[in-house]
């Protein structure tokens, strides 16, 4: 995925594709095909990147993604949208850890732990 491409997205269509990466990563997740985790990683980070370059930064356009179906791409949005809306994602963050649906449960258990040992500063 080049930058040029994503420049051309609407934002709308760099939130659907935020989450269909997402999406494409949870199964890859499940399958267990670390090769694929990792492209899917920063084809995600790209997506991120580019929403975040934008005016006013429109990370935040990720935040209906709180209520998908997936727990992946909750995930993912909580993390990308921590240093908007630190209190909404910690909140999310929160509710994946509570859930006990692994291995999102543990990464934002992590997460939360890093954020209060002072580890992980969201970008």
């Amino acid at each position: 995925m080049k930058r040029v491409k994503l420049r051309n997205l609407s934002v709308e269509q760099l939130v659907q594709l935020f989450a269909d990466l997402s999406v494409q990563q949870d199964m890859a997740m499940m399958a267990m095909l670390q090769g694929d985790i990792n492209k899917l990683y920063w084809k995600i980070e790209a997506v991120e990147d580019e929403l975040k370059a934008r005016p006013g930064d429109q990370r935040s356009a990720l935040l209906p993604l709180y209520n998908h179906k997936n727990m992946q791409v909750r995930l993912k949005a909580a993390h990308a949208t921590l240093a908007l809306q630190p209190q909404t994602a910690r909140a999310q963050l929160e509710a994946i850890a509570a859930s006990g649906w692994q291995p999102q449960a543990g990464d934002a258990g992590m997460s939360l732990l890093s954020l209060d040992r002072g580890i992980y500063k969201p970008k």
